[in-house]
């Protein structure tokens, strides 16, 4: 789909590698950079500028609730023109066939999708997921030319403990040359130097600069993430002067609305923002993900794939034009790329439920003296703590306490019927009604957080009648409204046009945040309380989990 006639592009080329900036005009032609004019030097102020395309360095694409061909038309708006896609969330519902999907989603549009091998599908044990993505797969996946790593080892206690099956995901990517991505939040010492050792060459979840130091000296390179849950780039941003070669940037999860308002574009105008070299900002966000992951993208040489974008300025990079193998598939603003029709692939087998099935009896739930486990939701990060309040007996059953912000949040397991897990959850900030998720890392049950068990009940059943989707319920017992944004692609994402899409979320996270939630993305932080590979504390569809000693012993 590339420009069957030569054809040029003129403006101020950033030269990256070089720190140097020069009026120059490229030459087009067969998809490629046929040559570079140079016409002036110093910089020509009434030009725009040239530079490579953005990559996002870890994304997981379900996230943005499109699937990737719509994801590709909106991420072009801002420069991206590449993405390194670990495609668990769809492994965990569907297995090797979500990841197939993906690919072949994916290669209906010019962008250039780099998917990873799942490595940790389903995440842990202690979980119910809808699929298993085993080692003879994951080499099988290594194998491709369409895989380009391994994606993030969130299992490190098995790194550490040299576990076999952890093990020989790791070699098979060593097998077939192809980097392992990190995942080890809070990791430090001498198992942080075991865990890289081991072969693990990223990592995205550092929370502080002395952890992301330390790691950058044992050898690891450090995603800096400015995502919707989770933002560490206030805390991290002074390494990309510091150690820039070892520096990339990545959004790891963005939903529709905020894909829709910038990318990695924005994380470059803050980094200018704060006085960071404009060129050591430019090699995180462009250069190092294509050197680090072999990616076939073109970094504005002769004879290189015509990857490149023109911004007004290098202060907020407002993009006016992105090219992909020379073809303009963004400009001003409008998109190029066409919507493409999709076959949904979903996993889904449960029935709706009744609010009696909510109701936590005094016996059931752990407490001391009084005293129950609570989860503490800490807005813009994953991690959770475990806090101990005094919890509120009604008839002998616990119940939610909106003047202490105690809310009760439960999973339903989507893949057949289970009990239903619950317990309580401080910090969503709900006054009255419930929300509820089928996205909820990482194995996707349903997950739901509200006031009342009429209104969560019926917040769930709008889940599961949709066959997945995030939904809101605003009321009461008595009264009740519901809205749903339907998700049937593996109960994660929606074919529809990622426009409309991204319009119909913001209306959802707005009829959430007027429940009362202050959360800056309610239904984000949403789908990270069932993530046990986070710490502290966590509800998975099995129970009360223990993300620090890694089981169900909450005392």
């Amino acid at each position: 789909m590339t420009p069957t006639q030569p054809y040029s592009v003129t403006g101020n080329l950033v030269d990256i590698p070089n720190k140097r900036i020069y009026g120059a005009t490229l030459w087009i032609e067969d998809g490629h950079i046929k040559r570079i004019e140079a016409i002036s030097e110093p910089i020509n102020p009434a030009l725009p500028y040239i530079m490579p395309g953005f990559i996002d360095s870890h994304v997981h694409i379900e996230s943005s609730m499109l699937v990737p061909s719509e994801f590709a038309r909106l991420a072009v708006l801002h420069g991206t023109i590449g993405t390194i896609s670990d495609p668990h969330e769809i492994a965990n519902v569907c297995g090797v066939a979500g990841v197939e999907f993906m690919i072949e989603n994916g290669k209906q549009t010019p962008f250039k999708f780099f998917f990873g091998a799942p490595s940790c599908v389903p995440a842990t044990i202690f979980e119910t997921a809808g699929a298993e993505v085993n080692e003879k797969e994951v080499d099988a996946l290594l194998s491709r030319p369409e895989i380009y790593y391994l994606s993030e080892m969130m299992n490190f206690p098995g790194v550490l403990h040299n576990d076999p099956v952890v093990m020989a995901k790791i070699k098979s990517a060593q097998k077939h040359n192809k980097p392992v991505d990190g995942h080890a939040p809070g990791l430090r010492g001498e198992a942080a130097k075991k865990y890289i050792n081991a072969g693990i060459s990223t990592d995205h979840e550092c929370f502080t600069i002395e952890e992301a130091l330390e790691k950058l000296d044992y050898g690891m390179h450090i995603i800096i993430r400015e995502g919707i849950a989770a933002k560490n780039f206030e805390a991290l941003y002074s390494i990309i002067d510091t150690h820039t070669n070892k520096v990339m940037l990545c959004s790891d999860d963005k939903h529709p609305d905020s894909l829709a308002a910038g990318h990695i574009n924005t994380i470059c105008a803050r980094a200018v923002a704060k006085g960071l070299d404009v060129f050591n900002i430019l090699q995180t966000a462009c250069i190092n993900p294509v050197k680090h992951y072999k990616l076939p993208v073109g970094l504005l040489n002769p004879g290189d794939p015509a990857d490149f974008i023109v911004v007004k300025d290098l202060v907020q990079f407002e993009v006016s034009s992105t090219y992909i193998n020379g073809e303009l598939v963004a400009q001003n603003g409008i998109s190029n790329i066409k919507s493409v029709p999709t076959n949904a692939i979903n996993n889904f087998n449960c029935e709706k439920i009744e609010p009696t099935a909510l109701i936590i009896s005094e016996n059931e739930y752990p407490n001391k003296n009084g005293f129950i486990p609570v989860i503490e939701a800490l807005d813009g990060q994953l991690i959770t703590n475990k806090l101990m309040l005094a919890g509120s007996l009604q008839n002998g059953n616990w119940v939610t306490d909106t003047e202490n912000d105690i809310l009760k949040i439960v999973v339903v397991n989507r893949y057949h019927t289970a009990p239903i897990a619950k317990a309580f959850i401080k910090n969503f900030g709900l006054t009255h009604g419930a929300i509820a998720s089928s996205v909820a890392h990482d194995s996707h049950n349903i997950v739901a957080v509200g006031v009342d068990d009429a209104c969560i009940a019926a917040a769930i059943n709008e889940v599961i009648e949709a066959k997945g989707g995030v939904s809101v319920v605003n009321g009461t017992n008595e009264t009740a409204s519901s809205k749903v944004l339907p998700l049937p692609v593996a109960g994660l994402m929606s074919a529809a046009d990622g426009f409309e899409v991204a319009s119909t979320y913001t209306i959802v996270d707005v009829e959430a945040k007027a429940l009362g939630s202050k959360l800056e993305a309610p239904f984000m932080t949403l789908s990270f309380m069932a993530l046990l590979v986070i710490p502290h504390l966590k509800l998975s569809d099995k129970g009360l989990f223990n993300g620090d000693d890694f089981n169900f012993d909450i005392f």
